[in-house]
């Protein structure tokens, strides 16, 4: 392999009944970035069923270029006509790194895709740079359940693959007015490349707000102590407008679903607000938060780690003080 035959940085656009995730939308602000010190362009690669007016979105959002693959048999993901497709197009095209969203989508395609080019794939990554000298992806993530963070590079491989967790990158602002090239081709896919049929789609139906999206969370940990304890945390989120989230320790006792869970093994998020109540402020749980605008920790122990990542630490029981802060809350809003 000449990776110096591989140019250009690629994100892979995931859609899902023709709504683009947010993900990808974070994940072309960063190739951005990539692309630019790299002085390559970047493309974002689309596949789906009736999906023409994507295209445009995508370049709105910071691609140079699109590729779209558009077929009846790619309208539902399956892990083998979407790897034909893209591993078909990476060997034409030869880009020197992909990234996709660490969704549960891009947690099958991008290894089954790294496997299938012969390539490395650094999974849940929360920084990615370029080296000035090498132009390697530099691929940063935690390590050794999660104590300590690594920086991998993909040296002798083309090309090199990384997924993102959604909530790490902040996407660019919508800019209509950008002009970029699109590129529609047919993915060269029959019905005989796909093992697997989709019959039915059925969504299970839950009342569930996306903490990735909340601009104020308040979040409780093991301390909290009780699923009962965490009604004054969600009365505490409702005076600020805000949603509820938890550490580990909170969704393992079953006192919070799993969708509210912050942290390595759950959302990354980056509200305007966080209240860590009852959080100790593990390395795991602040690889979800530490890039929150401003933090709040509450917390009995005043040497907890949380209070050297909060920009405001308050030393005592949550239950004397979240009603305290609530009833002045209150007060401020009736003025």
């Amino acid at each position: 392999m000449n990776i110096a035959d591989y140019k250009g940085v690629w994100v892979f656009a995931e859609q899902r009944d023709g709504q683009l995730q947010k993900v990808s939308l974070e994940l072309l602000g960063e190739g951005r970035e990539l692309a630019d010190k790299l002085g390559v362009k970047l493309t974002a690669l689309l596949l789906g069923s009736d999906i023409d007016d994507m295209a445009k979105e995508l370049i709105a959002y910071g691609a140079d270029k699109v590729i779209y693959a558009d077929s009846p048999l790619l309208k539902h993901f399956t892990t083998d006509g979407y790897t034909k497709v893209i591993c078909d197009l990476v060997n034409k095209e030869k880009p020197e790194a992909i990234l996709v969203g660490a969704t549960f989508i891009g947690r099958d395609l991008g290894p089954r895709i790294a496997a299938r080019l012969s390539t490395g794939l650094t999974a849940d990554c929360t920084g990615l740079d370029i080296d000035s000298e090498t132009r390697h992806l530099q691929m940063t993530r935690p390590a050794f359940g999660g104590n300590l963070m690594a920086t991998i590079e993909c040296a002798d491989n083309r090309p090199q693959m990384s997924t993102v967790r959604p909530g790490v990158f902040e996407k660019l602002p919508k800019d209509a007015s950008r002009a970029g090239e699109i590129e529609k081709v047919d993915g060269n896919i029959a019905e005989s490349d796909i093992r697997t049929k989709v019959i039915e789609v059925v969504k299970s139906v839950k009342d569930i707000v996306d903490i990735g999206e909340a601009k104020v969370i308040v979040a409780g940990g093991r301390g909290i102590g009780s699923k009962e304890g965490f009604e004054i945390v969600k009365e505490l989120a409702n005076v600020l407008d805000g949603t509820v989230a938890g550490s580990r320790a909170a969704i393992e006792n079953g006192w919070l679903d799993k969708a509210y869970q912050v942290g390595q093994t759950g959302k990354t998020v980056r509200p305007n607000l966080y209240i860590a109540c009852g959080i100790s402020g593990a390395i795991q749980h602040l690889a979800g938060m530490q890039d929150s605008d401003y933090i709040i920790a509450i917390n009995r122990d005043a040497d907890a780690a949380i209070m050297k990542a909060a920009d405001l630490g308050l030393v005592g029981d949550y239950k004397k003080i979240i009603p305290e802060l609530i009833a002045q809350i209150k007060v401020m809003n009736n003025n």
